[in-house]
């Protein structure tokens, strides 16, 4: 598979910074209930999500399929 082409890059890019949208909205709502938001921890923990999502995407992106990778092969 190929790696970081620009499709990839845009796909798990847009990955990460949903994952890292969904971290902080889920912890500035638990946060909320408890009556005090610690925004340093909002901030690591969804930097920490993003990062693994990265991660996680080179094992595999499904909104890349095989067949745009192969012909992204083909044309070099």
């Amino acid at each position: 598979m190929k790696y970081f082409s620009k499709e990839w890059i845009k796909a798990a890019a847009v990955r990460a910074v949903k994952t890292f949208a969904q971290t902080a909205a889920a912890i500035i709502g638990v946060s909320a209930a408890s009556g005090e938001i610690n925004w340093l921890a909002v901030i690591y923990t969804s930097a920490v999500s993003g990062i693994l999502s990265l991660l996680t995407s080179a094992a595999g992106l499904p909104e890349i399929s095989d067949r745009e990778v192969l012909s992204d092969e083909k044309r070099d």
